[in-house]
This record gives structure tokens, sequence and C-alpha cells, in this order.
């Protein structure tokens, strides 16, 4: 058995957010089919309660604490030696030490980082097949997050981020030999920016667990008594989920409550900010904070929203809802990757006027509609075993042409557009 050394940014369990759905499930592949050695961090004490099916799945893993504070004095370092915040905040020796002393073992046979900011710990090896899975362009969202502020430090601070990462991007791709990311439209986006390395770059989508998101389970309602209900869910600790929560909450809630007194918006997701906490004290308005599950929350709302007006690469809350039959009302930005289909219901738009009109319709309903012609579209071009098939050429060097071929084969027409 091959084995490869899984560079991760952030412990890849469990899969409850964008970036760990895409890096457990790789992780899971991996270890059917390699010795894994882990380096990874935790940045949220919760997830230290799942590092034991992680270690598991392992050959070996290290894995380094990386609290709030410590982000913050690295972050502080970094700008002041001139190179991305991102990089700095994951520059540790110990995990260093750990990256060193499994390079100079002949037992490694390939490299996988997934996230630009752990790319430093092996960019002066180039004796073994290195592969950087950036999952969508860090530097385009800070790019985003300096537009969304008015001038100040902030935008100073997000620009310079946005101008120090993409150089880093730049050199990542022409020093590995792959690179991944979440949705052809985000790899060509990449392309455009490098193209003396564009034959490098691939594009493949995430999946979707089509039996975890089953419409067809029975859940019982969170909500209460003829409620009816839009919800947006995500990490409410994410700056363009708060972003979004927000702008859906002060412009378009508004609308909808003065035209139904019996419809509620609910903001269900981990650790909301104080900005988010306090959207709560508008009518109509819960903030639940974490929740076991949200399927019951998807299943019995009558509108899912994804509002985002920051984002790059294909978002999973809108892939999940899709594959739980929901109505969507999302952003251009929220759909981005996502191919669109007949029989969609709800709206692909920016206006907080039509996203009022469209949830309106909707919650006229008397129970929630369901979009089986949803359903039936993410499956078809979103499934985990042909994505991480390959993801794992890629991975090994197989042709891209190869593996497009074969990929077509196992997954059916359009499932790399």
């Amino acid at each position: 058995m091959r084995s490869v050394l899984f560079l991760c940014h952030r412990l890849p369990w469990p899969p409850s957010k964008g970036d760990k759905i895409r890096s457990y499930h790789v992780l899971r592949r991996l270890a059917e089919r390699y010795h894994v050695y882990l380096g990874t961090f935790v940045d949220d004490p919760a997830d230290w309660q799942y590092l034991a099916p992680v270690e598991a799945l392992c050959a070996e893993v290290c894995v380094r604490s990386l609290p709030a504070w410590r982000m913050r004095w690295r972050a502080l370092v970094a700008l002041t030696r001139g190179e991305p915040l991102t990089v700095g905040v994951y520059r540790d020796r110990v995990m260093q030490r750990w990256v060193e002393r499994q390079l100079a073992d002949p037992k490694l046979d390939m490299v996988l980082c997934y996230s630009s900011g752990v790319a430093p710990l092996v960019m002066r090896h180039t004796e073994l097949r290195r592969v950087m899975d950036f999952v969508d362009m860090d530097s385009d969202k800070w790019h985003q997050y300096a537009q969304q502020v008015s001038v100040g430090v902030k935008r100073m601070l997000y620009r310079r981020e946005a101008q120090r990462l993409a150089r880093f991007e730049r050199k990542i791709a022409e020093q590995f030999d792959a690179s991944v990311f979440v949705s052809e439209a985000e790899a060509a986006f990449f392309r455009k920016l490098v193209p003396e390395s564009a034959g490098k770059v691939h594009g493949i989508n995430n999946g979707v667990d089509a039996g975890y998101w089953d419409p067809n389970r029975v859940y019982s309602t969170p909500y209460r008594s003829g409620e009816r209900v839009l919800v947006f869910v995500g990490a409410m600790d994410y700056r363009a989920n708060v972003d979004a929560a927000c702008w859906f909450a002060h412009e378009v809630w508004p609308r909808i409550a003065a035209q139904r007194t019996d419809a509620g918006f609910y903001i269900v997701g981990s650790k909301p900010t104080a900005a988010v906490r306090a959207l709560a004290q508008l009518a109509g308005i819960t903030v639940t904070g974490r929740v076991e599950d949200v399927r019951p929350y998807l299943a019995h709302a009558h509108v899912v929203a994804a509002p985002l007006r920051i984002a790059r690469g294909v978002q999973n809350k809108v892939l999940e809802a899709l594959a739980m039959e929901k109505v969507l009302l999302a952003t251009p930005e929220a759909y981005e990757g996502i191919a669109d289909f007949a029989g969609r219901q709800g709206c692909i738009d920016g206006s907080a006027e039509v996203m009022a009109n469209e949830a309106l319709r909707w919650l006229d309903v008397p129970r929630p509609v369901r979009v089986p012609e949803a359903r039936a579209e993410v499956l078809s071009r979103y499934d985990w075993v042909c994505s991480l098939d390959m993801y794992e050429s890629v991975l090994s060097g197989t042709q891209p042409d190869t593996l497009a071929v074969h990929a077509a084969a196992a997954c059916g027409p359009g499932v790399y557009s």
C-alpha cells in the first residue's frame, strides 16, 4: 500500500462545514487506499472529541492546537514580515519538525496539502509529487472582503492579504505538480491568472451524501405550530455567512414580515457572532446557535435561503438544500459553479425585492413544496464516488484526459462541465 502525507489546515472531522465536508471525504477515501500520515490543526476546542476516529484511520497523526489568540499573534508576526497572514497563522515549529521527519523517511510516495496555509511546510521539498487542494481561491475572498467594508484599516489589511496571498497562490501553482479546485468554474478562473501553470489546474466537484440528505426521512418539526419558515443554515462565525444573515435580516426580511405575521426566519448554525445574535431582537427572527441536526430545519421549512454576497466555489449548503428537494432563494454568488436546471423552484437573484416577493409566493402555500427535480439534478452531477475517483487520479498523476473519459463513463454526461 502506498503512503501519503496529508497536511490539512483544520481537523478533517466531522463534516460540519464547507471545507471540512470535502476534507472529511478525502481523508476517508485516502484511508481506504493509502497509509495516511496526517498533519492538522484544531481551531475549535469542540473538535478534540473527534480526534479518536481520525487517528483510527491514519498511520500517524500530528495535531496542533490553534486557539484564536495564537492565530492573531502569528498573523501579527506575518504582517511585520510582509507575508500573507494566512501563511503566518500555520507557521508551527512542532508541525514543521514532524513534517521533516516524515519526509526524511522513504516510506512516503506523495504529499497532499489542503488549503494554501499549510503549503510552506513542504515548499522546499521537490523530491515527492505534491498536490495542492486550494478548494477555492482564498485571495479573491479577501478581495471581496475589502470591497464590503468602508475605507479604513480593515480595508487596507484585506486588500494587502488579497494581493500577497494571490502571489503566493501563483507560486504554489508553479512549484506543485497539480492544483485542485472545488469546481471547474473556479479552476477556470484560476487558470486565467496562472496561464503558465494552467495545464496543472483541475476542477473536482464536491459530492452530496444522498443517504444522509434524504427528504423521505421523517423528522419532527423544530418550528412552532402554524409557522411558515424561511431558514438559513451555516457556520455563523464565518464572515460570509454573517454578512449574508445580516443583509437578509435587514433588507429582505422586513418586506416579508410586513405581509405575513405567521412567517419566521430561522438562522441555524454554530457560534453565532454578536452581530448575528443581535438579529434575534428583530420580530420573527430566531437564532438557534448550534443544533444536533440541521435536517429537520430544512425538511420543515417552506423556503431555504442562501443570500451570500461573498462567495467562491460551490456552496455545500446549496447542494444540500437541493438534495432535500427544497425551494431555494439564492444570490448569484451563492449559486456560482452550479449549473442551472429545469424544474428548479425559487430564484437566483441579488435583489432584496425579488427575493422577498419570491419568498412570499412560496409562503402562501399551506405546506412546504418538494422539488424532486432538484434532488435528481444534484445526484446526477455531484456524486462523491465519482469525484473522489478523479481526485485520487490527480493525486497519483493519471493523465487528465484519461481521467475525464473514465469520469464521464462512471457518472454520466455533464459531471465535469
